[in-house]
């Protein structure tokens, strides 16, 4: 039997800790409710393994973003925000410290444990197993060349043009797939919410131009002049292979 992943929810509401810790335990998950910042950073502190942190961004002393900022620093953790309905700038500043993706309350336990899912999925890079839990020593790695960076498709790492590892967040990674199996292809933001992130979100969400923005600064000679990944003014963004 596979090991429980671990989820923390961290909300100063005790019926949201309790509805949360209740239903995601009841799907095989162990989870851990916490009161607020200070009781993560404990946790962190100690080296507990988390899998996903659930944070509410409105909370008594720290709040949900600062937290975020302090998990991206310190660990590998999927991080979720949980935002007020509506709240649109949240959820962008969420996106902007590292958050992999958000929620609004009231929340949908359903749509939570489906982003849980998926948030997960994207963290864990996928091999054929050869009975050992490793992928085979001769099987061959899909590698797209993204200008001077290079895509590996397979274990989900970007490497500079020297071999070194370039940090990448799940999400980006998905884009980045996304823009490799179409090249030379407008892609609307539309598309590209439905393609990378399997939908959910609305069209015209910021989070895709924020996203692309980071990748441009890993990928491109010049983020401010974009040869790789480039934007079609009032269609979208399309992907030059060859090009940087």
């Amino acid at each position: 039997m596979s090991e429980q992943q671990h989820i923390v929810v961290v909300d100063d509401e005790k019926d949201v800790q309790r509805t949360l810790q209740q239903y995601l335990s009841s799907q095989g998950f162990e989870v851990t409710a916490l009161d607020g910042a200070a009781d993560l950073r404990r946790l962190v502190e100690q080296e507990v393994a988390i899998d996903v942190a659930i944070l509410d961004i409105t909370m008594p002393g720290e709040d949900g973003l600062s937290l975020a900022r302090f998990l991206r620093e310190h660990t590998e953790v999927a991080i979720i925000m949980v935002t007020t309905l509506g709240a649109a700038v949240d959820r962008i500043v969420g996106l902007e410290m590292g958050a992999d993706d958000y929620i609004a309350k009231p929340v949908d336990l359903r749509e939570l444990l489906a982003r849980v899912r998926a948030v997960l999925r994207r963290r864990t890079a996928p091999a054929e197993s050869n009975g050992s839990g490793c992928a085979p020593e001769d099987a061959p790695h899909k590698v797209v060349a993204f200008g001077q960076c290079r895509l590996d498709l397979d274990s989900h790492k970007l490497y500079d043009e020297d071999g070194r590892e370039i940090s990448l967040k799940a999400m980006e990674f998905d884009l980045l797939k996304t823009f490799a199996e179409r090249p030379n292809r407008v892609l609307s933001r539309g598309q590209l919410l439905e393609l990378a992130h399997n939908g959910g979100w609305e069209p015209f969400d910021r989070s895709i131009d924020i996203r692309i923005a980071r990748i441009r600064r890993k990928v491109e000679q010049d983020p401010g002049k974009p040869q790789v990944i480039k934007t079609v003014r009032g269609a979208g963004y399309v992907f030059c292979p060859g090009q940087g």
